[in-house]
């Protein structure tokens, strides 16, 4: 829902304000209708006007689009806009874009694009810069073909610092160690049977860092080489317990207490991967749900892209995001084991339920 003062919302709807068009919709009760504030058509009562940030947010509301006036062309514009903005920031990675600068090439108020560019994008142009910057610093490490602080330079970071910084939180480790493949890192793993095939438990001395489901010892191994080329990897033993039967647990459909986690992710997939932790054991949200929740009902392929990042099978539950028509969709480690696992969730809920009651 729109957090600006109502009055100031209606003020627009009152003076058909064309300028607004594209920052919010209103809903008409006693229709069920919305419309966006320069509609031409007769001013309802203000008793039953609601106010959206978007017309996806109207819709899920109930709502339809008015036909006069057809506010959704308005979100088109906007999204074309901000579109722009997102262009010049990809073909610009190495320049300090002030956010007033960014509104002169959408064609916007530095204010109204700082929202609209979260509501569409998902993140603030400021998160988006430096999530962009990250993939392209990942890129350069990955050759391996130049030094640390080239590739630091080549990404963007105006300094080593602030590229540490940001590398802890986005790659779970410091530049120059993922340039090595995570060499200096020592992963302990294992890879157990269970009834949804086989499982790779693996973590650093800070925590968890793999969790994935496969069909073979040999397939999950080789994934977790992928990712860690240089590290150090060796069979667990006692060290893990306590990581894999909280796996197991889950897997199970039991909850509880999460283990310490060391994994790398954006601003944006952290909020969603917190979210997704959020949906109780045996329920689903569509990735539009998600969306709207995290207040950015624009964002729905951004938030499918996230769950697709996820590395913690069950421990951050992105079984449990859906389509919005209430199809699986994907899931990185097959639809098959989603569907198993969201029935093996709901068969453990529903026997503590009962168990409840006697």
């Amino acid at each position: 829902m729109f957090q600006t003062d109502d009055a100031v919302l209606w003020q627009a709807i009152i003076d058909r304000d064309a300028s607004k068009d594209g920052r919010f919709v209103f809903a008409v009760s006693s229709t069920g209708i919305y419309c966006r504030p320069s509609c031409p058509s007769r001013r309802p009562r203000r008793e039953r006007v609601r106010f959206f940030d978007t017309a996806d947010a109207a819709e899920a509301a109930g709502y339809r689009a008015c036909r006069r006036c057809e506010p959704r062309s308005s979100d088109v514009a906007a999204t074309r806009q901000v579109q722009l903005a997102r262009r010049f920031l990809d073909e610009h990675p190495d320049e300090a874009v002030t956010l007033k600068r960014l509104g002169e090439i959408a064609g916007m108020s530095p204010y109204h694009l700082q929202r609209t560019f979260k509501r569409v994008v998902g993140v603030s142009p400021k998160v988006y810069v430096t999530s962009r910057r990250l993939e392209r610093l990942k890129s350069h490490l990955r050759k391996g073909t130049t030094t640390v602080s080239r590739a630091t330079y080549d990404a963007g970071f105006a300094s080593g610092s602030r590229a540490y910084e940001h590398a802890r939180a986005g790659l779970g480790m410091t530049p120059g160690r993922y340039r090595r493949g995570g060499r200096g890192m020592t992963i302990s793993h294992t890879v157990l049977p269970t009834p949804m095939g086989h499982l790779l438990v693996a973590a650093t001395e800070r925590g968890l860092c793999s969790v994935m489901l496969g069909n073979s010892p040999a397939e999950l191994e080789t994934a977790l080489r992928r990712e860690y080329p240089s590290a150090l990897l060796q069979q667990g033993n006692g060290d893990l317990r306590q990581y894999t039967d909280a796996v197991l647990a889950l897997l199970e459909g039991r909850n509880g207490p999460t283990p310490p986690l060391d994994v790398g992710g954006t601003a944006f997939q952290q909020q969603v991967w917190e979210a997704l932790r959020r949906i109780p054991p045996g329920q689903t949200r569509s990735y539009r749900a998600i969306a709207e929740e995290l207040g950015r009902p624009s964002a729905v392929r951004a938030v499918a892209q996230a769950c697709a990042s996820n590395r913690l099978a069950v421990v951050i539950p992105c079984h449990r995001a859906v389509r919005q028509s209430g199809e699986l969709g994907g899931y990185r480690w097959g639809v098959e084991r989603k569907r198993r696992l969201l029935d093996q969730e709901r068969k453990e809920v529903s026997a503590s339920q009962q168990l409840a009651l006697r």
